[in-house]
């Protein structure tokens, strides 16, 4: 299938300081700045046109609940009249705590249409949390004037932890006291020219979402996105990828909301090109992987988009069944990972089944970017790329490299980069250069420093990199890359240890749905037992002995390796909602382990590399 990309040439000015630029030859579009314009056009343009759709629950589980732009159109007009009658604002901005669903899709709208700011937050800071600190930190720094939760008995525990004085929206009542209003209120307010004229009065730079992200410290900070920031994205990533306004777009998509990946680039790029999103409530776990599948099964999604583990773990479905492994690659025009490297592996065996399925390998895609940036700031958008490539900048924004630490550290200016941390001032200040340039603290490399059209590859955060005791630098994210991909599925993460230390050593996440098939083990296996494993243990052992056969020197050699014996903990820091380690956290919290790794002889529990 022929793919229509954007030209990718970029230029590259070597600056006096030192510093390099990096900028795409082509020029950005103009874009309207009131994203839900984009609704009311595809409301009178494709009227009838699914705009979104979830499985029906209950008794009726396995239909498609769907509604259609104008529908959406309508309902969204309603709530952003209830919610202006309520005095909202972004001194008292909404909050949403539960996960995607059509019922956050029309809150979500409602409120970037009349100008209210809203917070879409993790699930997780509600259901996996014993103290809810974090939720609790977030609550103080927004102060919002109504939550919405879908299911409010769900989440009451919570609610009452956070917010039994604010106004509850639901669609379930909780059973306790709360200044509770049900959904269908809002729906059934009718909109009047005050929508419009709330609407009318949306500037680029005013306030349209605030995502929280953790930050090092595990201590969550709000990230502002302005109504320019979102569509300036949106209109980057549509000229970047021009088959995303062909007229069949249509998603299947589990990404949360909450992250700028599942809610505004999935989500933005459906509603900016009247495309259509299925929402999936599976994810890659061993539990939802099923459920994801079965979502799929009969949709012809145009682009799919996942976590490189997603992928991962779809392939043995698409392996087996010759009848899902058509219907999906049958009207599919790009894979789109991000989030994490893919291993190879994964590249090869995804390329592979697209070629036996529909004679051509299929175009994977995938880019840079952040929170920050809303969230694209770089794309590989060329058939033929390859595992760990970048690509170039987006159209319209500059990309900046500042050597550090021996390093080129991405920096990022332009029309989608946010303003500034919700009410974290210092924070904001810190997180800007001198020109106005974003420091997004990723190290970047050239492809090929003679021609940067060849794009950039990842080189690591540059806070996480440290010293061995010989003055040796170690880049965290290149090695723990090279070691998740030598893994070959056996390692979901890796924390690297060696600060002022002798060695390279590593604290091994095992991926239990890798280690239950591999080796036959019961689904209560929890991680003290897997660390003395000798399956496990046995096959860490080979994973360092292969990449210290590979290693040019101390800074490349893990010599050491453990399986981690405890659970990560969200209250203390350990793991973000989405999954990913805080190795900074695991590193404060856990050093009996890190001491383990260098005792004098190797301890029961650790494997050195042969």
């Amino acid at each position: 299938m022929e793919i229509n990309t954007t030209d990718s040439t970029v230029t590259k000015e070597v600056r006096a300081d030192g510093s390099i630029l990096i900028r795409s030859t082509v020029a950005l579009q103009p874009t309207a700045h009131r994203l839900t314009g984009y609704l009311a056009h595809w409301a009178k343009a494709r009227p009838e046109k699914v705009f979104v759709a979830q499985r029906s629950m209950g008794e009726t589980y396995g239909k498609w609940d769907s509604l259609t732009y104008s529908e959406v159109f309508k309902r969204v007009r309603n709530i952003s009249q209830a919610l202006l009658s309520r005095n909202l604002s972004s001194e008292h901005p909404v909050v949403v705590l539960s996960g995607n669903s059509i019922e956050h899709a029309l809150v979500g709208l409602a409120c970037l249409h009349v100008g209210i700011p809203f917070s879409p937050l993790a699930p997780a800071y509600s259901l996996r949390s014993a103290d809810f600190d974090k939720l609790r930190h977030i609550f103080r720094l927004l102060t919002p004037g109504l939550v919405f939760v879908k299911d409010a008995v769900q989440y009451e525990k919570a609610l009452a932890g956070v917010a039994s004085d604010i106004e509850i929206v639901s669609l379930t009542p909780p059973k306790g006291n709360f200044n509770y209003t049900s959904f269908d209120e809002l729906l059934k307010t009718p909109a009047k020219q005050s929508v419009d004229e709330a609407h009318l009065a949306i500037e680029g730079h005013s306030i349209a979402k605030i995502l929280f992200t953790s930050g090092s410290t595990g201590l969550s900070k709000g990230v502002i996105n302005t109504h320019e920031n979102l569509t300036t994205n949106l209109q980057q990533i549509t000229q970047t990828f021009p088959f995303f306004r062909d007229e069949d777009l249509e998603l299947v998509d589990w990404l949360p909301w909450n992250h700028t990946f599942g809610g505004n680039h999935n989500f933005g790029i459906t509603l900016f090109n009247g495309g259509t999103l299925y929402i999936d409530d599976g994810n890659p776990t061993p539990e939802g992987i099923s459920r994801t599948v079965d979502n799929l099964a009969g949709r012809k999604p145009t682009t799919y988009f996942n976590v490189p583990k997603g992928f991962e773990m779809l392939l043995p479905f698409l392996r087996s069944d010759a009848k899902f492994r058509q219907e999906f690659f049958s009207n599919l025009k790009m894979l789109f990972y991000a989030g994490a490297g893919m291993a190879q592996h994964v590249w090869d065996a995804l390329e592979s089944l697209s070629l036996e399925t529909t004679g051509n390998k299929i175009m994977i895609g995938t880019g840079l970017g952040c929170t920050e940036s809303c969230p694209s700031a770089l794309f590989a958008s060329k058939p033929g790329g390859y595992s760990g490539l970048l690509g170039v900048p987006v159209p319209g924004m500059d990309l900046k490299l500042v050597r550090r630490q021996g390093k080129l550290e991405a920096r990022y200016k332009g029309k989608n980069i946010f303003p500034g941390y919700w009410r974290q001032p210092e924070l904001t200040a810190q997180s800007f250069d001198d020109e106005g340039f974003y420091c997004t603290g990723d190290a970047l490399l050239f492809v090929d420093e003679s021609d940067p059209t060849k794009g950039m590859l990842f080189n690591g955060r540059i806070a996480e990199d440290f010293k061995l005791s010989t003055g040796t630098w170690v880049s965290v994210g290149v090695i723990k890359a090279q070691l998740i991909a030598e893994g070959n599925g056996l390692i979901q993460d890796a924390v690297i240890t060696g600060h002022d230390r002798a060695f390279v050593g590593a604290i091994i996440f095992p991926d239990p749905y890798y280690c239950r098939n591999k080796f036959l083990l019961g689904p209560d296996v929890g991680p003290a037992k897997l660390s003395m494993h000798a399956g496990v243990l046995g096959e860490l052992q080979a994973i360092l002995t292969r990449m210290a056969k590979k290693s040019t020197g101390s800074s490349t050699l893990i010599k050491r390796g453990t399986i981690a014996n405890f659970s990560l903990s969200l209250d203390k820091g350990e793991i973000t909602d989405k999954g990913s380690i805080n190795q900074q956290a695991i590193l404060q919290n856990h050093p009996d382990i890190v001491e383990r790794i260098y005792r004098q002889s190797v301890e029961p529990g650790v494997v050195e590399a042969e």
